[in-house]
C-alpha cells in the first residue's frame, strides 16, 4: 500500500463519518458544518484522482458559497428541529431500502467504468493539463448537451424569478418598469420662498387703570 492509496482510505473514512453525521446531528447548524467537512473530503480524494477542476470547483461552489449561504441562514432563522425528527424512526426501514438501492445502482455504473481501460495519455495532454482537456471536451464533443444543460437552468432561474415576483395579497410588490422610469425631477420639486423674519417682540406695557405704587422714602 503506497502514500496515494492510504490517503484515499483516510478521506474516504472522514467522508463516510461526515455523511453519517450530517442526517444525525441534533443541531441544525452542526449537520451544516459536517456537510462542508464531507465537501472537503470529496475535493480531497478528487484531487488524488488528478481531477483538479472539479476539487476546486467543488470548493469554491458549494462551500464558498452554497454552503456559507445556508449556514447563515439556518443560523439566523432558528429553526426547531424537534417537530421535524417525531417518527424519525417510524420511516428508518423505508429510507434504509431506498439508501440500499441507491446504492447498489452507483456500484452497477462504476463497476462498469472501472472494468474499462482509461486512455494513456500523451506527451500533450499531459503538457496541457486536465482542466485545459476538460474545456476542450466539454465545448467540442459534448458541445450540445452542455447548451441543454444552460437552457435548462435558464428556465429554472426564469421559472423561480416568476414565483416570486407574483403578486400576493400579503406582500407588496414594485413593478421595475416604473421604477426605471422614475426620474428625480418626478420625486423631489424645489420651491423657492421668501425668507421669513419675525419681528422682535415688545415689552408688555401695564394697563392705565392699573394702581401705581410708589416707593417708600
Amino acid at each position: 500500500m503506497n502514500s496515494t492509496t492510504a490517503l484515499f482510505y483516510v478521506f474516504s473514512a472522514v467522508l463516510l463519518l461526515a455523511a453519517f453525521r450530517v442526517i444525525t446531528a441534533r443541531s441544525t447548524v452542526h449537520a451544516a458544518l459536517f456537510l462542508v467537512l464531507s465537501f472537503f473530503s470529496a475535493s480531497c480524494i478528487w484531487m488524488l484522482l488528478h481531477a483538479e477542476f472539479l476539487a476546486i470547483t467543488l470548493v469554491l461552489v458549494y462551500v464558498g458559497a452554497v454552503m456559507v449561504l445556508f449556514l447563515f441562514v439556518v443560523m439566523m432563522l432558528d429553526i426547531n428541529t424537534d417537530s421535524f425528527r417525531e417518527g424519525f424512526y417510524k420511516h428508518l426501514p423505508l429510507a434504509g431500502f431506498v439508501g440500499a438501492l441507491i446504492a447498489l445502482e452507483m456500484a452497477l455504473v462504476l463497476m462498469r467504468g472501472f472494468q474499462l481501460q482509461p486512455p494513456v495519455p500523451t506527451a500533450k495532454d499531459i503538457e496541457i493539463g486536465n482542466t485545459k482537456l476538460l474545456g476542450i471536451e466539454i465545448y467540442t464533443q459534448y458541445l450540445y448537451p452542455l447548451q441543454l444543460a444552460a437552457v435548462l437552468l435558464l428556465v429554472a432561474i426564469i421559472a423561480a424569478i416568476a414565483l416570486t415576483l407574483r403578486e400576493r395579497k400579503d406582500s407588496k410588490r414594485m413593478d421595475p418598469s416604473v421604477q426605471v422610469r422614475a426620474k428625480a425631477a418626478d420625486r423631489v420639486r424645489l420651491v423657492k420662498m421668501a425668507p421669513t423674519i419675525e419681528a422682535p417682540s415688545l415689552p408688555k406695557e401695564p394697563p392705565a387703570d392699573a394702581p401705581k405704587t410708589e416707593g417708600k422714602a
